[in-house]
């Protein structure tokens, strides 16, 4: 059993709250794809929030965290502002480990992204693994009919472990859970390295496992479109080499991946 644990934010951290509504609607969607039935879904959201119709085999763990104060990482706080983001995404992490722990491996899926449709049935043929990690993916921003596939995204994109159980720590509640490894849920950059020292490797997840989607009006990082991110920034195009290598990796949105990654409805919306 294979479970996507979405953590949503709070409703105060949306500048659209219909916008977060109408992606996470698109994010269930593609989850609920899989051509396995070994998986389940938990969303973590604030008690009272507004939630989209989810599909069958998704639950609801409330939670009654405070806004996050440094939701948008270029607001400017007091305190370390990424600390404080990790740490409020972690708790929510928590929070969907404890509403269901009794699955084989896990995965955190942020709430405006897409995964293939391969999870579920790649990990119930492979139950003894420490997990994976998606290193190749692909990055796509609202409006485009291209993509952008990404040969490092588990240190890009949020969406792109899935982890045993017992590399889980699966506390017994959110406040029994010790702040770094909360912390630590909360973050997915240094996750492989992590598991590396503590002697429990990731393996390459053997396709591309997940789309990235940056540059919409609620993007949690304030990305810009794969465009303006790949191609069109000056370090890019005062680089021939860059310029060349980010162009080659642009990718036209086929009928195959938006099947294969359930983006039917995104991109039909934003064409």
């Amino acid at each position: 059993m294979l479970t996507f644990i979405v953590p949503v934010r709070h409703p105060q951290n949306a500048r659209d709250w219909s916008s977060v509504k109408q992606v996470l609607k698109q994010t269930a969607t593609s989850i609920a794809g899989q051509q396995s039935d070994e998986w389940r879904a938990v969303v973590v959201a604030n008690t009272g929030s507004d939630l989209p119709p989810l599909p069958p085999r998704f639950s609801v763990a409330w939670v009654d965290f405070p806004p996050n104060p440094a939701h948008d990482v270029n607001v400017p706080t007091p305190e370390d502002k990424f600390e404080i983001f990790r740490y409020d995404k972690g708790q929510r992490v928590a929070a969907g480990l404890v509403h269901a722990p009794d699955s084989d491996y896990y995965m955190v899926v942020d709430d405006d992204d897409f995964v293939s449709s391969r999870l579920a049935g790649f990990a119930a043929r492979h139950p003894d693994e420490h997990g994976w990690y998606i290193g190749n993916g692909y990055c796509w921003s609202e409006g485009s009919q291209w993509t952008f596939a990404h040969p490092t995204l588990h240190k890009a994109c949020g969406t792109t472990h899935i982890l045993h159980r017992d590399l889980m720590k699966i506390p017994l509640s959110v406040a029994d859970a010790p702040r770094p490894h909360v912390r630590w849920l909360g973050q997915h950059g240094q996750t492989t390295e992590d598991l590396v020292a503590a002697g429990t490797p990731l393996q390459l997840l053997p396709f591309p496992g997940s789309v990235y989607r940056i540059g919409h009006s609620n993007a949690h990082s304030l990305s810009r479109s794969i465009w303006r991110t790949f191609i069109l920034r000056k370090n890019v195009l005062m680089r021939p080499y860059l310029l060349v290598r980010n162009s080659l990796r642009l990718k036209r949105l086929t009928p195959a991946l938006i099947r294969e990654f359930g983006m039917g409805e995104a991109v039909g919306k934003s064409r």
